[in-house]
């Protein structure tokens, strides 16, 4: 016989015991079915020279882990990716480490500007910058050929796989006057998605790269083949500052038949054309400068017509503001992350100390990004104010901002490709 105490205390121990072991059960159960029904930003596997450097089973944390170790110095086997062009491009090597070059940029100590930023949160996951330069006084006239890009297309029915080998380049232009050569690599997107995107590793100092590298991407069914649009962006990557766009291929597979086997094709190497680039949104932001305070305001007001960036049809928005002095970037800072908008109002202020001699130096990058909490944030356009400004626009409002002190200049902007 067993009291009625002892008796409620055990059935009150199973009932316990019988909840957290249902809850815990549908807990995986919910969070396996999440994952089977995810689809992932892009899933390929890459090829360098007949190896499988990225295959499927490959998990983000040893990616992340290969990143530390190359973000620690640790040495690499070379031509094992592109690990070192991510580093650079993130900003990961540190000038004060590389050794030291006639055209280097200034030390950010030594430069007289100071930097007060309002009370923001900035998100734990970030992109930093870097990406490419659109124009530079190395990068290449109308006049100069840009060489010629030879690449092969392929599917994979059985597995419904887009094969896109970048072999090799020829006649590139000069982008390093020192070496007389260039570090070439290349991006490729898939347009007009822009979800699948790629890059080769860093070639150094040829004009004739050989790159011999495969990608695969899965999931694309051969109906759609005819509405995509393979942009390859050809860059030579640059120590000491943003890397120099030597020029772009547009190849429509509306015109390539890969149904019975490799499409092996060669294109010309065409300057990047800005205008021609797909319409990323607009963002508007107001410049205002104190010659007597010698101080510049900076406000990131809103943005409107955002592509869509997640499986909602919506996007989590914010914007990363960098100055640069020459080609140093000297300050950078973030705004809130707003929540499933195409259309975010920011309305956040950045105030800068900067001596009024040094404004024809001064350029300001705006970064629109989607946040993800799961995966790797994406740059979803591109602003340049200053003295690198590759716009009309951009270099009319920054002459509006030098000729009218202690007045607030607001203007909108189309957003390019990063």
């Amino acid at each position: 016989d067993v009291s009625p105490v002892a008796a409620g205390l055990i059935g009150a121990t199973v009932l316990v015991v019988s909840v957290s072991v249902t809850v815990f059960v549908w807990t995986c159960c919910h969070q396996q079915a999440e994952k089977k029904h995810k689809t992932p930003p892009y899933k390929f596997i890459h090829m360098l020279k007949g190896i499988s450097i990225y295959p499927e089973t490959l998990s983000n944390k040893k990616k992340i882990n290969r990143m530390r170790r190359e973000k620690n110095g640790a040495p690499k086997e070379a031509g094992r990716g592109n690990l070192s062009a991510d580093a650079a491009e993130s900003g990961l090597v540190s000038s004060e480490k590389a050794p030291d070059a006639p055209n280097a940029a200034p030390r950010v100590e030594q430069l007289p500007i100071q930097v007060d930023y309002g009370d923001e949160l900035s998100p734990d996951q970030s992109l930093t910058p870097g990406g490419s330069k659109t124009s530079s006084p190395s990068s290449p006239g109308d006049d100069v050929t840009l060489g010629e890009l030879t690449f092969s297309v392929d599917y994979n029915f059985p597995k419904k796989a887009l094969v896109v080998t970048i072999q090799e380049a020829h006649g590139l232009p000069v982008m390093d006057e020192h070496t007389h050569s260039s570090d070439p690599y290349i991006k490729m997107t898939i347009l007009p998605d822009k979800r699948h995107r790629v890059k080769t590793r860093v070639l150094r100092k040829t004009l004739d790269p050989v790159f011999d590298e495969t990608f695969t991407f899965y999931g694309i069914p051969y109906s759609q083949l005819q509405d995509l649009v393979l942009h390859f962006l050809v860059l030579s990557f640059d120590r000491f500052s943003r890397d120099d766009v030597v020029g772009e291929v547009m190849v429509p597979l509306a015109g390539v038949d890969p149904s019975t086997g490799k499409v092996q094709l060669t294109r010309e190497i065409l300057k990047r054309n800005i205008q021609k680039c797909v319409s990323r949104g607009e963002l508007q932001v107001s410049l205002s400068y104190q010659p007597v305070a010698q101080r510049m305001t900076v406000v990131v007001l809103k943005a409107r017509h955002l592509p869509k960036m997640d499986i909602t049809g919506l996007s989590d928005p914010y914007v990363k503001v960098n100055v640069y002095y020459g080609r140093k970037r000297i300050a950078k800072k973030k705004t809130h992350v707003k929540k499933c908008t195409l259309n975010p109002v920011f309305n956040e202020s950045f105030i800068y100390d900067i001596p009024a001699e040094l404004l024809p130096d001064i350029s300001l990058e705006f970064l629109v990004i989607a946040f993800e909490r799961s995966t790797k944030n994406e740059v979803v356009g591109r602003l340049i104010l200053g003295a690198h400004s590759v716009t009309p626009a951009g270099a009319e409002h920054w002459r509006e901002l030098c000729e009218n002190p202690r007045k607030a200049v607001p203007k909108w902007h189309s957003l390019s490709e990063y």
